[in-house]
């Protein structure tokens, strides 16, 4: 009886932890196809009304509209060979984030996005861009 519980309990779990994981996933999928196809318009559709980028330890904040534009010259002189996210987790207070990595065709970046609630829905916070 008790084993039988232990399953149960321990599948539940396990596909609680499942879900998460997939709607943090689903949450970052618009983001992923913008950086793939170095739209930066597509990417700004889902900024913050207050972005931070980062790139290399440089870090500065933008409106979108301004963020908008640093992407798009971002994309202009690094344009994206592939990218993909590796990894997605939360914070404690539920802040969702993604790290990925960007191959541009000058070089690799590890990439991390942080997105925060803005306007009821999930909007992206910051982007940092990391040489490797």
């Amino acid at each position: 009886m008790k084993r039988t519980f232990f399953l149960a309990l321990t599948l539940v779990c396990s596909l609680l932890l499942t879900a998460g994981a997939l709607a943090q996933g689903e949450a970052f999928g618009p983001v992923r196809t913008a950086i793939r196809s170095s739209s930066s318009r597509d990417l700004a559709q889902y900024f913050a009304p207050t972005v931070e980028l980062s790139f290399d330890g440089d870090k500065q904040s933008y409106s979108a509209t301004q963020a908008e534009f640093v992407m798009k010259d971002f994309f202009a002189k690094h344009s994206p060979a592939s990218f993909d996210f590796i990894h997605y987790g939360g914070s404690n207070e539920g802040t969702p984030y993604a790290v990925g990595k960007y191959a541009g065709k000058d070089g690799a970046y590890r990439m991390f996005v942080k997105m925060k609630q803005a306007g009821g829905s999930l909007k992206i916070a910051t982007i940092d861009f990391t040489k490797e």
